[in-house]
């Protein structure tokens, strides 16, 4: 098991970086992993299952630390206010990399120059579920007729205000034309109680964070947001084929430092990262996860990000979201 604790900076740390490089002892003590999401959602999950990983290759412990809020800002701050000496690292997903950049009139830290890109952790579609017990819809068609006939409208969770989970809820509710109101929580381990006790209509939110409820019969998943069907999920269809077409949502994720960690710890912390991923056993325990498993380089990274930021700038600005 990771233990899961706040670890204090050691100052030395950053002048023993470069040696630490030169002589492939990265890492010799225990590595700090903020997840800027709370435990139980598809971030902190999927973490976890790398970094066991990661631990087991690398015989050092990943201690994970949640620091949740402000669509993950919080924690994407401390990662980029962290000492660039290797220990400190981060799960970054889309809202780091991008979206934030168009929703908050400021951030504590620059997306483009404040993170250290590392490798693709993971990406996944999202899924719109509802409460077995609390809607009487048995498909997507059945759903759109009976959320339409509500006098007062639906509502929709997400993990918070601009996550994809946000933004899909948006676009589906507009193009659909529902009725929703949307309402932001901390993350998915919020949103499902809400959703099983019947406070909540349905979310669109990362699949990982669903598997078990849906699984277990809790929750119904009518769509998903992805290209094709999820491999352990098969029955579910996607937007395309329900008859919602160019609806392809992904969310993903990327490992990343601060900016400024040596070159040879970003090497060997990639390449540690591609061997405990790309194993057929580890695939398909990301899979049951909800999740891909992936690995990139580095640069890969920021290219996906500069590739996708003007589409996710637009869907910002049709949302009309906006926080300070």
């Amino acid at each position: 098991m990771i233990a899961r604790r706040s670890l204090l900076a050691a100052s030395a740390a950053g002048l023993a970086a470069p040696a630490l490089a030169q002589s492939g002892a990265w890492p010799n003590k225990a590595v700090r992993v903020i997840v800027p999401w709370p435990p139980g959602g598809s971030t902190d999950v999927l973490c976890r299952l790398l970094c066991e990983g990661l631990q087991q290759k690398l015989g050092q412990s990943f201690v994970l630390e949640n620091r949740p809020g402000a669509g993950g800002n919080i924690g994407a701050d401390a990662l980029a206010k962290s000492a660039p000496d290797g220990y400190s690292m981060a799960p970054l997903t889309l809202g780091a990399w991008h979206i934030n950049q168009f929703l908050y009139n400021r951030l504590p830290y620059d997306p483009q120059k404040d993170f250290q890109p590392i490798s693709m952790h993971w990406q996944l579609p999202n899924v719109l579920v509802v409460s077995a017990a609390h809607n009487p819809a048995n498909s997507f068609q059945e759903f759109v007729a009976w959320a339409k006939a509500q006098r007062n409208g639906v509502s929709y969770g997400s993990p918070g205000v601009g996550t994809t989970g946000h933004l899909s809820g948006a676009m589906f509710t507009s193009r659909l034309g529902i009725d929703g109101t949307h309402v932001p929580f901390r993350g998915a381990a919020q949103i499902i109680p809400a959703m099983l006790s019947g406070d909540l209509t349905f979310a669109l939110d990362n699949l990982a964070s669903y598997v078990p409820v849906i699984q277990e019969g809790r929750c119904k998943a009518f769509v998903l947001t992805g290209a094709e069907r999820w491999p352990t999920l098969p029955t579910i269809p996607t937007m395309a084929e329900v008859g919602v077409p160019d609806f392809v949502v992904e969310s993903w994720c990327a490992m990343a430092f601060p900016a400024g960690v040596p070159a040879a710890i970003v090497e060997r912390a990639s390449a540690a990262i591609r061997e405990v991923t790309e194993p057929a056993a580890m695939q398909d325990r990301f899979l049951r996860a909800g999740a891909k498993g992936v690995w990139s380089t580095p640069q890969a990274v920021l290219d996906r990000v500069t590739r996708e930021r003007p589409m996710w700038q637009e869907v910002v600005r049709i949302s009309g979201a906006r926080l300070e």
